[in-house]
């Protein structure tokens, strides 16, 4: 039924009645396998297309006449002074060094007069180094990365008139990742490595056979990429062997080199201009190049400096060439360093930027570590960043960019906001070697509850290298496609810096081509900045679209090893920031003393204030604070610690006097110890060895400010400190708070006698020496890998001693042998106990360090049990297991700490106090303090040498709460004795020995609180008492410092504003919603503004200023009502 429709059906007139022949299926694998012979470089290269790349070479001394000039001692002089000296001839063949060395080359270069009609010429030039490629009048054109890698500059039209043209190349005798040996480019550098020069040629290109190049590669991926399902794989596959076919029977030459290219364009399209963007079809991927130079890693910070000229010169010239290319660059220093150094380049770059197609990006000064940092190095990372592309560019960074920093700390969405950011970027979790984080796209929360964008480009790489693969992974591997599909791509030579390559964004076209004539590859655009990729975002959440929601630290499975190594340059990032928070405060109280009536010409030391914190920033680093940079870096970093300490040594001294003080106290000095921290201190102190004096005081003060110092002289005092032998080798350590006995040199029971409780479980040891085997599976200086647990080896002691027997400290030596090189030398001291105030048990450790691959720790078992643990963060507290319930549980191991950790229940708890150290871990009820490591790559010296770490164990009643974060700012802020100038209105007379009581008696003594109080004349509020907070110990007044524009202290970088102001930066410490009072006392504040990070107004508060007389003993002025929420930073203007 229905059989007849189809019977007029026409018969096709041209299909052949008789088969020619037979014709077999291709065999897929084969016809594949076959496309490398056309751009393969091995037996049939002569055949294929790589020999039709070049139309034209010429070399040797008529067309290319070398000369070099080699400075010595591995100096890297300027072009004027390295252009000054003669130079001698060279040739190719010739090999320079050794590692570290520069070489300045002269080049007379001359094109043949048959290659001057060339469409294209380059001048190649590869000695397997990189170099830099300076016109005669010493302006930078042009980066080389040697090994194959961007060696190639387009000559100039001018240089095509047959006639000699001058140019220079500076070589630098070190690849793009160091000179390390073997291979391996974390080994530690060798330092007698030559370079051979073995390529100076003018080379015309054959531009055409060059895009046919470009051309096939992506075909070729697309038939190897795409699903072997899909009919664009096999198109891919058919079109790429037509090619073949093509160029075989034309035999290469040019006219069938342009019908190859035609071939091509049905499977790509026209790709051959930036208009292939043009169309109006959506692109889910965003492409942006990107430029990833460590500041130091493999290589000095001297070696930085030239990277980025040769790699933001070459990005300038990219632009010009490719118009789609949006290229974006972070790190502020990296930005001077080209202003100082480069300045014909920076001022190239400055014209991309205001063009739009050169971004500045990032919002910080150097891509920095954000585990080992202060808050307040945070903030200055973006104060700095921020404040200097401003000045420079007249733009804020929105967007925070930080692809290869080794986590990120809890607080950074908060501190990103408060800088003016409300969007990041990073990929490094990708890296995880345990668990796959969930998430490319989403909310991520601070403690606060503060809030970013983060995205992770789902191509998990900052330096994609533009292949298909690349395009195709941006959604093949995106993990928030339920919420949105968009992601980045970021390409771009990297981490030795380089950027985009000519290379990249010819491979690009080809894959937008291939989205828009064939499909199935995500369709990619070109054009946009990142902040247009983000811009988006924002616009889709505004509309509607809920992005999942991350809440506290992004903890980077892998690298836990850097929160140790390398301990003297971690210990000198927490001294210079407490340094730093001193000068700043005493310096801001003796420009404002004028609101006491007092005059001067001191003024407030803003330059040197400001190099001082550029250099410790410049420190933290993502690669050197870690401590995963060669030996050369640390050398550096010594030597710009040391810069840092002098200056502030001298800063402090000028503050210290203009305030009335001397800083080295002298015999017949007024003794008094001064107090930075804004609460009350009660101290034992140590006091000079000036004659007459005893060995200890005590130093008693209502709050901040000059404390009252009384020598402690009579050896008969009651015994509120002791220490004895009661059995062989066991000592027992005893004050008013607590028993500590000591077997064999560990702690084996600490008794708390009110609380009436033991913290040591029967049978562990406290304070126990142990050490692991530390192999990691590859990244020595970065990585501790959990199997090093099993390894644990007590360490037992040679020798303990009495070394100090009370009455107002005792203490106890233990030494112990680590191996035939190295030893540690514990002092355990218990301190008497001054009145109510909560002591601790303060352990000095003295390490000579030679091992190989070990790991240094100190336990502290406690009798505490709690499946979390408190760790000081920045601003905040992080909470993490104590257990491997799960294997996102277990990736914790070890994790970073600041000042302090704890392993609380709710009626007792246990803090380890430490002054520099901040890997840390806690499993079970086992506490356990990283020390030193020993790893030998990248440096092969990593931590060997003498060291002193301080830290102590502090028990507490009841949970967790201020007392250990006071506790652990007083143990890392040691109170500082001064000797007091006599002619001051706050001059103190240096009051007399105090005979035998107890210490406990003597804070509060009135008789002695009468003499300081008429000697200090309190009536007249003490500028040294000002500012403080009262009603919430729980926040913390964190930083003290002047207003960055106040007329009297801009340095004119932007626009100063008038008066004088007081910045005040408060966080909460313990997480809960306050409301306190920040007082000023007598200081004459006209108004309150809360700010943000960079001091920009947010709100007017100066309705809220009250009086403040008799809310605390010796408490009078004025202050302002404050309301934080939990874990909130906030910074207030204090105007003048």
């Amino acid at each position: 039924m229905g059989g007849d429709a189809n019977r007029n059906m026409p018969v096709s007139k041209d299909y052949p009645q008789l088969a020619a022949g037979p014709v077999g299926k291709q065999i897929h694998s084969i016809y594949q396998s076959r496309l490398r012979q056309f751009t393969d470089g091995g037996q049939y290269r002569e055949q294929g297309l790589l020999p039709k790349l070049t139309d034209a070479r010429a070399n040797g001394s008529d067309w290319v006449k070398l000369s070099v000039y080699s400075p010595p001692d591995l100096s890297r002089p300027t072009f004027k002074d390295a252009t000054s000296h003669k130079f001698k001839p060279t040739k190719v063949g010739e090999s320079f060094g050794p590692s570290w060395s520069t070489h300045w080359f002269k080049v007379q270069l001359t094109v043949p007069k048959d290659m001057c009609d060339k469409e294209h010429l380059e001048f190649v030039w590869d000695a397997n180094n990189e170099g830099m490629i300076w016109t005669e009048k010493g302006d930078v054109v042009h980066g080389l990365t040697g090994g194959g890698e961007r060696t190639e500059w387009i000559l100039p039209k001018a240089f095509r008139d047959g006639k000699e043209h001058l140019f220079y190349v500076e070589m630098a005798c070190n690849g793009m990742f160091g000179n390390a040996a073997g291979g391996d480019s974390i080994q530690p550098p060798d330092p007698n490595r030559y370079f051979q020069l073995h390529t100076a040629d003018i080379v015309a290109v054959n531009l055409e056979a060059r895009a046919l190049y470009f051309d096939f590669w992506e075909i070729g991926d697309a038939s190897r990429e795409f699903p072997g399902d899909s009919w664009e794989a096999h198109q891919a596959q058919q079109t790429a062997n037509r090619i073949m076919d093509t160029f075989i029977a034309g035999n290469g030459s040019n006219k069938t080199i342009a019908e190859c290219r035609k071939i091509a364009r049905e499977y790509l399209g026209d790709v051959d201009t930036h208009k292939v963007y043009d169309s109006d079809k959506e692109a889910i991927v965003t492409g942006i190049g990107y430029c990833h130079i460590d500041t130091c890693w493999l290589w000095p910070f001297a070696e930085t400096k030239r990277k980025v000229a040769r790699s933001w010169s070459n990005q300038c010239d990219l632009i010009d060439r490719y118009p789609e290319l949006r290229f974006c660059c972070s790190q502020a220093q990296q930005y001077k360093w080209l202003e100082q150094y480069y300045p014909s380049t920076f001022d190239r770059v400055k014209k991309k930027v205001k063009e739009g197609t050169f971004q500045p990006i990032g919002g910080s000064w150097v891509e920095h570590d954000t585990n080992l940092p202060s808050g307040e190095s945070l903030i200055r990372q973006f104060v700095y960043g921020q404040r200097y592309f401003e000045s420079r560019f007249g733009q804020r960074c929105r967007t925070f960019w930080l692809p290869d920093t080794f986590g990120y700390s809890t607080q950074l969405p908060q501190i990103c906001r408060l800088a003016g950011m409300t969007r990041f970027l990073t990929q490094k979790l990708s890296w995880n070697n345990i668990n796959n984080f969930p998430h490319t796209t989403f909310n991520w929360v601070a403690l606060d509850n503060s809030q970013v964008i983060c995205h992770m480009p789902p191509s998990e790489t900052y330096t994609a290298e533009a292949d298909f693969g690349d395009v195709k992974r941006s959604v093949s591997q995106h993990k928030s496609l339920d919420q949105d599909h968009s992601s980045l791509l970021v390409f771009g030579k990297g981490d030795g810096g380089g950027g985009p390559t000519w290379q990249h964004l010819e491979k690009l076209r080809r894959c937008r081509g291939i989205s828009d004539k064939t499909g199935l590859l995500p369709r990619l655009k070109l054009g946009d900045s990142a902040d247009d990729f983000f811009d988006r975002l924002e616009k889709k959440v505004e509309n509607g679209t809920e992005l999942v929601t991350w809440y506290g630290e992004l903890y980077f499975e892998l690298h836990r090893g850097t929160y140790t190594t390398q301990a003297n340059n971690k210990r000198n990032n927490r001294k210079a920031e407490i340094l730093l928070r001193d000068i700043e405060y005493l310096a801001t109280l003796a420009t404002i003393k004028d609101s006491f009536g007092k005059k001067s010409s001191y003024k407030y030391p803003k330059k040197d204030i400001d190099d001082m914190w550029e250099n410790v920033l410049l420190c933290q680093f993502h690669d050197c604070l870690p401590g995963s940079s060669i030996e050369m870096c640390y050398d550096d970093s010594d030597e710009i610690y040391a810069k840092v300490f002098t200056t502030g040594e001298q800063l402090l001294c000028d503050a210290l006097s203009e305030l009335g003080f001397d800083d080295e106290p002298k015999a017949g000095s007024k003794l008094t110890a001064l107090n930075t921290l804004p609460w009350a201190r009660s101290e034992l102190v140590k006091l000079p060895a000036i004659a007459s004096l005893p060995t200890y005081g005590l130093a008693h003060s209502n709050g901040p400010g000059v404390m009252e110092v009384r020598p402690l002289a009579s050896p008969y005092s009651a015994n509120i400190a002791s220490i004895k032998e009661v059995r062989p080798n066991v000592y027992e350590l005893r004050n008013a708070q607590y028993v500590v006995e000591v077997s064999d040199g560990a702690i084996t029971s600490l008794y708390d006698i009110s609380a009436e409780r033991e913290i040591i479980p029967k049978g562990k040891k406290a304070a126990q020496i142990v050490v692991f085997d530390d192999k990691p599976l590859y990244w020595q200086a970065w990585d501790v890998e959990v199997y090093h647990l099993a390894s644990r080896e007590e360490l037992q002691p040679s020798k303990v001693s009495i070394s100090e027997d009370g009455p107002h400290r005792v203490s106890l030596s233990i030494e112990t042998k680590i191996s035939e090189k190295s030893w540690i030398k514990t002092v355990i001291s218990l301190p008497a106990v001054i009145g109510n105030a909560p002591s601790a048990i303060e352990i000095e450790a003295e390490v000579e360090w030679h091992e190989t691959m070990k790991f240094l720790k100190v336990e502290f078992p406690v009798d505490i049990t709690n499946t979390e643990a408190s760790y000081e963060t920045q601003f905040g507290i992080v909470r993490r297991p104590t257990h491997y319930n799960t294997t996102w549980d277990m990736a914790k191991f070890e994790v970073c700490c600041h000042k302090w950790a704890d392993l609380s229940e709710a009626t007792y708890g246990v803090s380890i106090l430490n002054d520099s150290k901040y890997g840390f871990a806690v499993a079970g009820n086992v506490m356990r303090l990283s020390v030193l490591r020993a790893p030998k790559a990248p440096d092969a010296h990593a931590d060997m040498g003498r060291h002193n770490v301080r830290y102590a164990i502090f028990p507490h009643k009841g949970p967790l709460d201020e007392k250990t974060v006071r506790k652990a700012f007083e143990f890392n802020n040691p109170l500082r004795i001064v000797g007091h100038k006599s002619d001051t209105a706050t001059s103190a007379r240096q009051l007399p020995i105090l005979p035998s009581q107890p210490l406990e008696n003597q804070v509060g003594n009135s008789s002695a609180r009468g003499c300081i109080e008429s000697i200090l004349n309190v009536n007249v509020p003490s500028i040294l008492t000002s500012l403080r907070i009262l009603g919430a110990p729980n926040l913390i007044l964190d930083t003290v410092k002047r207003g960055e524009d106040d007329e009297d202290v801009s340095r004119g970088e932007l626009p100063a504003k008038k008066g004088k102001s007081v910045i005040c930066r408060v966080y909460d410490a313990m997480g809960g919603k306050s409301k306190g009072v920040l007082t000023w006392g007598g200081l004459k504040v006209k108004s309150v503004w809360k700010v943000n990070a960079l001091e920009d107004e947010i709100e007017e508060l100066s309705s809220q200023m009250l009086d403040v007389e008799g809310r605390e003993e010796g408490v009078s002025g004025q202050g302002v009502r404050i309301e934080l929420r939990a874990f909130e930073v906030a910074t207030y203007r204090l105007g003048l």
